[in-house]
């Protein structure tokens, strides 16, 4: 008895669990487990899997004038080609092209072939118009309102200094209650080779300012050469490209020109918006009887 004791001691059960395999070895067996790349050994780099290239897009990208006149180097083969077989075939010339199944072909052939040249010729002709960045032309300038406390007068120079090296930005001006607090960047040149002032008051009563602190929506003038409105921003560099009129609540607008032709994106549209709204609460506070005179 004692002896059976013993052995059932011995015997005892193990408890025993089976480890679990990871998710990664369950789902995807043969996927491999790492992706070395080292730079101990010449020729050594990524082994993963590489990107395709578009041979095709790449090839019509360097090659562009010639696969517009493609079209024209086909009609015009096949033109040949047309009549070279009519020539060759003996048929003789029939004003009716229904008298023979030849005839009808040949006619629709030469439908064909014409209709690829013309493609060419209007492939040629059309053309994207590049848009390239353009150097304003005026006078650099700095002019800030000397009644703003010094936080007010960084954050603005904040918002320049971010909208110049984010955005197509090359001039800015703050106008707020009546008062231009803000002329920075690029502007207009004077007769005297003077930066030209903004006429706030005058800026004010026109249509561009009216019409956007009416509306409390940001304008977006793409191409500033194609609208009238121009006109009102005299005190910007004659070539100035875009320009973007974003409201400061009801008080003010900040007029943000650009030197390319639809420079500004959307998300440089929605960050402006950001940034307004922010200053517009940072010169509500000290917007009450300011007197406004520039320094240089």
């Amino acid at each position: 008895m004692k002896r059976l004791m013993e052995a059932g001691s011995l015997l005892r059960p193990i408890s025993w669990m089976p480890r679990p395999l990871p998710i990664r070895r369950l789902f995807f067996p043969n996927f491999p487990r790492s992706v070395k790349a080292s730079s101990k050994f010449p020729g050594a780099g990524y082994r993963g899997p590489k990107p395709k290239r578009d041979w095709v897009a790449e090839w019509v990208s360097r090659n562009d004038d010639v696969v517009r006149s493609l079209p024209i180097y086909v009609g015009g083969f096949s033109l040949f080609v047309v009549l070279f077989n009519r020539a060759a075939s003996g048929i003789a010339p029939v004003a009716d092209a229904s008298s023979s199944s030849q005839s009808r072909a040949d006619l629709l052939t030469l439908g064909l072939a014409v209709t690829n040249v013309l493609t060419g010729l209007v492939w040629l002709s059309i053309r994207p118009k590049s848009i390239s960045l353009v150097n304003p032309q005026g006078v650099e300038c700095q002019k800030i309102c000397s009644d703003l406390p010094d936080y007010v007068v960084s954050e603005l120079l904040w918002m320049w200094e971010s909208l110049s090296v984010v955005t197509c930005c090359r001039s800015l001006v703050i106008v707020y209650e009546g008062s231009c607090l803000l002329q920075i960047g690029v502007a207009a040149e004077s007769n005297g080779g003077n930066t030209m002032e903004v006429d706030a008051p005058k800026l004010i009563q026109g249509l561009l300012y009216q019409g956007v602190v009416k509306s409390g929506a940001q304008s977006y003038l793409a191409n500033l050469s194609l609208y009238p409105g121009k006109s009102e921003l005299p005190f910007l560099p004659s070539n100035t490209q875009a320009v973007i009129l974003q409201p400061l609540g009801d008080k003010g607008i900040a007029i943000i020109g650009g030197d390319t032709i639809r420079g500004f994106t959307t998300a440089d549209q929605a960050w402006i918006t950001l940034i307004a709204e922010k200053l517009d609460a940072t010169l509500s506070r000290f917007a009450t009887n300011l007197t406004v005179t520039m320094q240089d």
